[in-house]
């Protein structure tokens, strides 16, 4: 029967202290890509829906309609009030 020491030899002292695998760091770094990804997201869907679609002739005839009314609507006001 031997004994076993615990002693260093060479073959232990050539293979470094190995952790398990870097959870932490990992998780970080999914963290930062996973924030990257959705701000880029938010900023694509607030440049590309908040663009105006070209106007058609029927959208410039209605707000020159809601524009002719308020117009209207604020002379009668003021003819009330005089």
């Amino acid at each position: 029967m031997t004994d076993q020491t615990t002693a260093p030899s060479n073959d232990n002292a050539a293979q470094p202290g190995r952790r398990g695998f870097p959870i932490g760091r990992t998780l970080a770094w999914l963290g930062i890509a996973g924030a990257s990804a959705a701000l880029t997201f938010f900023v694509l869907r607030a440049t590309v829906f908040t663009s105006q679609a070209p106007s058609d002739e029927t959208t410039d005839r209605i707000q020159a309609l809601i524009d002719e009314a308020n117009r209207l609507i604020k002379t009668l006001d003021e003819k009330k009030q005089a």
